[in-house]
């Protein structure tokens, strides 16, 4: 009979963007009196990172662990967003069973099906978390029944479809088996006890040979590079001579410096590590995301973990506008490229092409939101750069020229529906899905080709007046559509001159369309200061100053009102981009420019590109 180690459990959290996981996981790591009782905690513990805390999301998964009966319960928080799912897929390895959590107003939504597929595929046992069940709009028993649809629908074996189902609120750390919201018990006991129940506990077999794998990888100046991952087999000490299977066939010996276990928010030091074990192993430099250390004389590598290839790239340059210099701290060509190399440290979704230019790099990631993040990170930590627009990565597949198709799911009130429809059909959506839910708000679900969504969110904000809710994943490869899918219809504002935009000079052009920048922004020839009503790009002086003359004007008395100026931000101004824009970066300012600054030059450039075209 299998001997089981009963004083462990190990799970990941998993769910949609937003629906609560990192708020449960507060509740799980105070009640479990992990936590001194006079110990200052902030909310969402475990998104540590400044934007992580900022927006509200988890971008890199999280371990931590905490005690209950005499039991140790490891816990994964997992990121929602579907340019994380490559960090979802492979903490999935790590784990025995899955704690889903799902909002109970807005039931199941892209991103639950693609962490629940992921699960249900690596044959995890799964607990359901119906959170929120203090919202007024709740609905918890028709969200159980849509989470039994989707547990069919995606092929769940006998086993995973008697999942246990708990009713929670997060926020109020509370929790019940029944989901009557007046019957919530004034704690998550009833969560720690349904997953002590049915979660697998770990095979014990430590008198085994060593077997673990690398999941996540994270760096420190001090120890270099860190492995975490989980002792599948046997155990593994500190100063123990291990050899590293290498990815690549290649087989490095080395000897283990440090092991570090987790409980509550901290690293702690430990000498030995057992089966089952959640692990973070140091000493040695060259280690990635797959890889098995296992003992000298007994070499046997566990099978490789696939790692989500990227399906969007965008080229980073230096900075080289007449404002380069200004405002960074890190603005050379050495600088830049040291910072994307050492991003791939820990980041495994990513990849840095060189280019023919030493002052320009590709860089391929899984999104827009993974690409902005980076370039967010970049800026607050004092660089400057200018990066092209996001465009999609095609692939060969058997001969066809394929691009990325996204699932998207969108929530949108019902007199939206037809414009929402018309708008996906000329991105070349195909529609699959739509639901009334019968409160004034249908669910639509389009495949829509990649290149299509780029740019999309804006447009869609303003057809649904800021009402709707827009999701995607990404769904598979299929053979190019013909032709120029998405992109921007309008054209831009470019300015004529160097200086100072002024209240005076823009009263001269916002009935051309849509401004920018503020009064008193220092702008350059070739910045983009606006959007142009038409299709086409104008050039503008808003520097210009009112002549003064000694003739008093009639209307000296009025106060000169202009437009409040669009501000974007930076996924708006990512999305905005155009194929000869550049968007450049600094820590204090984001600026959109045209890649030719100089009109005539832009001209001749356009006239060319025409010309080669026909």
């Amino acid at each position: 009979m299998t001997k089981l180690r009963q004083d462990i459990r190990n799970i990941a959290i998993i769910a949609h963007v937003d629906h609560g996981k990192t708020t449960l996981v507060d509740q799980l790591l105070k009640q479990s009196g992990t936590f001194r009782s006079n110990e200052h905690t902030e909310d969402r513990m475990m998104d540590s990172g400044d934007i992580e805390r900022e927006r509200g999301i988890t971008i890199l998964a999280k371990n931590t662990a905490v005690s209950y009966k005499d039991t140790r319960i490891n816990i994964l928080d997992t990121p929602g967003h579907a340019d994380f799912g490559g960090e979802v897929e492979r903490i999935l390895k790590m784990v025995d069973g899955v704690v889903l959590v799902v909002d109970a107003y807005e039931g199941c939504m892209p991103q639950t099906r693609f962490v629940l597929k992921k699960a249900l595929e690596q044959k995890l046992t799964p607990i359901v978390v119906v959170n929120k069940v203090d919202k007024p709009a709740a609905r918890p028993e028709e969200v159980v029944d849509e989470v039994l649809e989707l547990f069919i629908e995606l092929g769940a074996d006998d086993d995973q479809l008697e999942f246990p189902v708990v009713y929670a609120s997060g926020v109020n750390g509370t929790a019940s088996l029944d989901p009557d919201p007046t019957t919530q018990q004034p704690n998550m006991h009833v969560l720690f006890d349904t997953v002590i129940e049915h979660i697998p506990a770990p095979v014990d077999n430590e008198e085994e040979p060593l077997q673990f794998q690398v999941a996540l990888l994270d760096y420190n100046d001090y120890v270099g590079r860190i492995g975490i991952g989980r002792v599948f087999r046997g155990k593994i000490h500190v100063g123990q001579q291990v050899a590293l299977m290498k990815i690549d066939g290649t087989v490095k010996n080395f000897r283990v410096t440090k092991i570090f276990g987790f409980f509550g928010l901290k690293r702690v030091e430990i000498q030995e590590a057992l089966p089952g074990d959640l692990i973070a192993i140091s000493g040695m430099e060259d280690i990635n995301v797959g890889e098995t250390i296992c003992p000298v004389d007994h070499q046997e590598a566990l099978p490789a973990l696939r790692i989500d290839e990227p399906t969007l790239q965008m080229t980073f340059l230096v900075n080289n506008s007449p404002f380069a210099g200004r405002e960074g701290k890190y603005v050379t060509a050495r600088k830049v490229e040291e910072r994307l190399r050492s991003q791939l440290q820990t980041d495994v979704s990513l990849r840095v092409e060189d280019t023919d230019s030493p002052d320009a790099w590709v860089v391929s990631g899984r999104g827009e939101l993974h690409l902005s993040i980076l370039v967010e990170n970049m800026r607050r930590e004092g660089f400057e750069l200018q990066v092209s627009k996001p465009q999609v990565i095609l692939r060969d597949i058997d001969g066809v020229k394929s691009e990325p198709f996204e699932r998207v799911q969108i929530d949108a009130p019902e007199d939206t529906v037809g414009s929402i429809i018309e708008s996906i059909g000329t991105r070349k959506g195909e529609m699959l899905d739509m639901v009334n839910n019968g409160n004034g708000q249908v669910r639509l679900t389009f495949l829509v080709p990649a290149r299509g969504l780029i740019g999309y969110t804006t447009e869609f904000m303003s057809l649904t007046k800021g009402f709707g809710i827009i999701n995607h994943t990404f769904d598979c490869y299929r053979p190019m559509l013909p032709g120029r899918i998405g992109g921007r219809h309008q054209g831009v504002l470019v300015s004529m001159e160097t200086g100072k935009s002024t209240t005076y000079g823009m009263m001269q052009v916002e009935d051309r369309g849509t401004l920018f920048v503020e009064p008193g922004t220092e702008i350059y020839e070739g910045m983009i200061v606006g959007e142009n009503t038409r299709d086409n790009d104008i050039t503008v002086n808003i520097t210009k100053m009112k002549q003064k003359t000694n003739i008093r004007s009639a209307n000296k008395d009025q106060t000169n009102v202009i437009k409040k100026p669009r501000i974007l931000t930076l996924e708006e101004a990512l999305e905005y981009l155009s194929d000869d824009e550049y968007l450049e970066v600094t820590p204090e300012s984001i600026r959109l420019r045209k890649k030719v600054l100089d009109k005539n030059e832009r001209e001749k450039a356009a006239k060319k590109l025409r010309n080669a075209e026909q």
